[in-house]
Formats: structure tokens, sequence, C-alpha cells
């Protein structure tokens, strides 16, 4: 550690590399926290969890209990023993709030560049926008059956839109702006259960249903573009665009260009008569084959194999996109978790453990800074597993029941994690100052021990 340090005051190491190592570092030191603790006012299981995107101060959490809360994560309430630092929510809207839910919240996500509203959907049909500073609701949205699913775009600029996911086949984009509708994607077969915003493009959406399939959606055209099989598959990561490559396509593409130019010349040329006609097709047969096929795009309403293709053999519980958005992780009630190619669309046969994930709740994946490590909620645990090979690195262990949700907080690399057992808890890097004190106590311990009681 320290030689890095001195590496990068001697301006050896560079500024995001050292940044890099340190966050890797933190990462691989995660555990059950031994100096912050969230004091969960639920009585029921903790479904969703989000720290703001713009402060990365406040958590957000829903629960079955119809109850949402918000705590400050950086600012502790109080202390227990001096030593522990502990978060109690700052609010809470339940069931007795004039505008709270009825049922079980089953998301609950922020609006991405502001603090001052928050985004809820339940099983009592209702997406509802909430006022932060006056806890009110500012808007509702009435959805056909129940809400599993809500996602805002993280990067959007020209719209406010929230897709929502519900036990009706469609999704519905809900408008804040205006506080209607704006439009629904029509495809899937089944209830949708989990949605995702691309990270590179705010106009692109990634739905995964109970039918099976992962549909890819540009809100501004009608009808799915894409539709994830998993049938179709690539060995590991795409190879990157190297300089070689660049050179050898711009002298293919201008020996083609050439090539044209000349054809075209000896097109005009007037000819003969008699066989002059064989002789224009035959000058004309390296043209036409230079000639790449083109593909017809099939209606958007129209059926076909494709598009009735699957990426899971169950509902798809979970939805994750890299941080550049070029890849796309996926869970499934099917016990799977896969990787997906977002440009060719092909599935990465990265070889996963069998999660075992809940099937009638969808799933809350979180990753790294990097994009390098998934973060999948499995049974009462949470497995760290490598995105690229699939091994699992590390296990987390301390709920009592089932986890449903867990969110990386990128700016202090920490994980919150919410199960049925209605907590909330920290995994976080060991603190220096806590280790400093739990040594010197097992050192006062030993030579207690060691001391006897009859000496001076």
């Amino acid at each position: 550690m320290w030689k890095e340090v001195r590496d990068r005051e001697a301006g050896k190491l560079p500024p995001i590399t050292f940044a890099s190592r340190v966050r890797s570092r933190r990462v691989s030191a995660l555990g059950l926290s031994n100096h912050k603790e969230i004091v969960s006012p639920h009585h029921g299981a903790v479904n969703a969890l989000q720290v703001d995107l713009t402060e990365g101060r406040y958590l957000l959490s829903g629960a079955s209990d119809g109850s949402a809360a918000v705590y400050d994560i950086q600012r502790a309430t109080d202390y227990e023993e001096g030593l522990i630092a502990r978060h109690r929510s700052l609010f809470v809207v339940d069931k007795q709030h004039e505008c709270g839910h009825k049922f079980a919240i089953s998301t609950a996500i922020w609006y991405p560049v502001d603090t001052g509203l928050f985004v809820t959907g339940s099983f009592d049909h209702f997406v509802k926008v909430w006022d932060t500073n006056t806890t009110q609701v500012v808007m509702d949205f009435k959805m056909p059956g129940k809400v599993y699913g809500t996602a805002m775009s993280s990067i959007a600029k020209a719209h406010m839109l929230i897709a929502a996911g519900s036990a009706d086949v469609q999704v519905r984009l809900c408008d804040i702006a205006s506080g209607a509708f704006t439009h629904t994607l029509s495809g899937h077969r089944d209830g949708v259960m989990t949605l995702e915003w691309s990270t590179c493009s705010e106009w692109i959406l990634m739905t995964g249903g109970r039918d099976g399939a992962i549909r890819f959606w540009d809100i501004r055209r009608a009808g799915c573009f894409r539709v994830l099989d998993q049938s179709q598959c690539q060995l590991g990561r795409r190879p990157p665009f190297l300089e070689n490559t660049s050179k050898k396509i711009v002298a293919r593409t201008s020996l083609a260009g050439s090539s044209s130019l000349a054809n075209k010349s000896v097109s005009n040329k007037k000819t003969p008569l008699g066989n002059g006609m064989k002789q224009s097709q035959a000058l004309r047969k390296p043209q036409n084959l230079l000639r790449t096929p083109v593909r017809q795009r099939s209606h958007p309403g129209m059926s076909s194999s494709h598009d009735r293709a699957t990426a899971h053999y169950g509902a798809v519980t979970g939805l994750k996109a890299s941080g550049d958005g070029m890849y796309l992780l996926s869970s499934g009630s099917d016990a799977q978790l896969r990787l997906w190619d977002i440009e060719s669309g092909l599935n990465i046969l990265a070889k996963y453990e069998e999660m075992r994930p809940q099937t009638s709740k969808s799933l809350h994946l979180a990753l790294n800074q990097d994009s390098s490590l998934v973060f999948v909620p499995c049974m009462a645990s949470v497995k760290a597993c490598d995105v690229w090979s699939g091994l699992t690195l590390q296990t987390f262990r301390g709920h009592y029941e089932l986890v449903n949700c867990c969110y990386f907080n990128l700016q202090d690399q920490e994980l919150y994690t919410g199960s049925n057992d209605r907590q909330i808890l920290v995994w976080s890097p060991p603190s220096a100052i806590i280790n400093d004190l739990e040594e010197d106590n097992r050192k006062e311990r030993k030579f207690s021990a060691d001391k006897d009681n009859w000496s001076d």
C-alpha cells in the first residue's frame, strides 16, 4: 500500500490506476460492518434498496409491509458504546400515511438527478412519485396489475420517463413532466418482472418477463428490435478493436471504392453490337460480388421464431447493465446467471454457479466500480462472482432468511443487503480505528489472563 502511495507521489503510478487499486482492495476486504449499523423500521421483508446517484448519501428502502424509508448513511443518528454508528430512518411513509401504499412495495428508486423525488411501485397497482421534503405524493399512475419493477434512465436529458413493469404483458412509460402515460411497449407474453435502461443511450430500454424473454426497445420506435436467445452464444468477451484491424478495414473500403469507380467508368463506355451485352454482363460480375446481402427487416408485430426466443427457461428475475453499456447480466428462476453481449445479442458462456433465487419476486443485482464483480442474492446469502470467469470469490452470510435485494455504493465501496428477516445489513471494508481498538482489547485480555493474583 505505502509503496503505491510513494509511486503515486513520485509520478510513477497514474492517478486512475492508483484509485482503481485502492477500490479493488477495499472491495476484496468487504465484511459485515463493525462500525456502521442501519436500524430498520420495517415490519416486513425488505424488497428494494438504492442510494441516491447525486450525493451518494441517502439510502432508500421499500418493504412488503407497504412502507418506504430514507436513511442518512453518512451522518449517524447516535452511537452504540461510542464506536458503532447507528443510522435511523429520517422518515417513514407506511399504510397509515394518507397517500401510502396499501400492499407490499416491490420497487423503490431515486429520481436520478435530484434527491427531492423518489418513486415507489406496489402490489396495489400504483406507481407513486413522492416529494422527499414534504413526504407527500406528487403524482401517481394506475397500473393494470401488480407492479414488479420500475426504472429511470440515469443519463436521460430529453425525457423524464419511468418505465414500469407489472403483471400485465405491456411495459408502460410514465411521464413525470405531464403526469400521464406516453405509450406502451407490447411484445411480452406474460408479466414484466424487471427493467433496465441502457447506460450508454437514453432511448434504449431492456426488459425481462415471466415468459423467459429479454427484449430490447428503442422507445422512439414501435416494437422491440432485439430478443435475446440463449442458444445463440459466443465464448468469451468481444475482442478489442485494434489499430491494425482499422487499417485493414480502411484499405478494404478504399479497394472497394476504387473497383466501384472502375466499374462505373467501364459501364459508361459505349459497347459494340453483337457480343457487347455478354461483355457488359461479364464486366459487371465483380461489382455484384462486392455487394453485401441486404437483410430484410421484419414488421415489429410479425410473429417469428426469433420473436419467440427465450433467454431463460423460467422467468427473468433480474437485469443489470455494465457501466460501459457493453454487457448485460440476467438472472432467472431457472437458477442461472447469464452474461450477454449487448451489441451482438449473444450469450457469453460464462460458467456461474446455480444461484437458486426466488421466483415470486424480482431480484436486484449489483456491480462494483469497474463491472468486474457481480453481487447476487442467493437464498440467505449474497455471492460475489467474477463476471468473466463465473467463479464465486466470496459469500456474505449474515441474514437469517432469504435475501431479496442488494446495492453496491460506488462512493464508499459498501454493500447494502435487504432480506425477509426485515433487516438491512451493511458490508464494508474494516475500519482502521476499530481494528486498533479491538487489537488493544485483545492484548489487554491476554495480559490479564497471564497475570496471577498473588504477584505484586
